[in-house]
């Protein structure tokens, strides 16, 4: 059955928020809901305006999908294991005595800046409104995350003379989070 205007336009208005794929979703389901109102009897254009009035308006449809939006849940997760990966982290460092390592001032000040940047990425992708922001903002933090750990794991196996049992589990926990942030990304690039 051919698009009516009132589909069409609210197709458009959907995809100026929304991924192409999820679109095309959306587009199938009102074609079958204006087909099913057209069987009980309604014009194409009165069907049209039934099946929209079923979806809803194009804001809230929009806002429920970015509120279930791969990039917002990776990010939520991430933003929550920050800390206990930070911490783990901060004892390693302190242990090791990390303030002695030769690793250039310019470094540790690139690091710093890297990390602040990756949680304000996340921090818009968990709580962006917009699903394609939310959607940019978490794959780049994801980026972000594998390499800030990638970093940390090959500055400790280069800079620390001994590995002592705060150090092995930082490491495990970055890693642990290298294998969560890899799926997580697969994920926010194709939802």
């Amino acid at each position: 059955m051919p698009q009516t205007s009132l589909i069409t336009d609210y197709l458009t208005a959907l995809s100026a928020q929304l991924p192409a794929p999820v679109v095309e979703e959306l587009a199938d389901g009102l074609d079958q809901t204006q087909q099913h109102y057209v069987k009980q009897g309604l014009n194409p254009d009165a069907a049209a305006g039934a099946a929209l009035a079923e979806f809803g308006e194009p804001q809230v449809v929009a806002a429920a999908f970015t509120r279930l939006s791969p990039a917002r849940y990776a990010a939520r997760r991430l933003l929550a294991a920050g800390p206990v990966v930070g911490g783990c982290w901060a004892a390693a460092l302190i242990t090791s005595r990390a303030w002695t390592w030769p690793v250039p001032a310019a470094s540790r000040l690139l690091f710093g800046a890297a990390l602040i940047t990756v949680i304000g990425l996340l921090a818009a992708a968990a709580f962006g409104r917009r699903y394609l922001s939310a959607r940019r903002a978490g794959a780049v933090a994801c980026v972000g995350i594998t390499v800030l750990d990638g970093v940390m794991l090959v500055a400790v196996v280069l800079a620390v003379p001994v590995l002592i049992w705060p150090v092995m589990l930082a490491a495990a926990a970055s890693a642990a989070r290298l294998i969560f942030t890899a799926r997580a990304l697969r994920a926010v690039l194709t939802g």
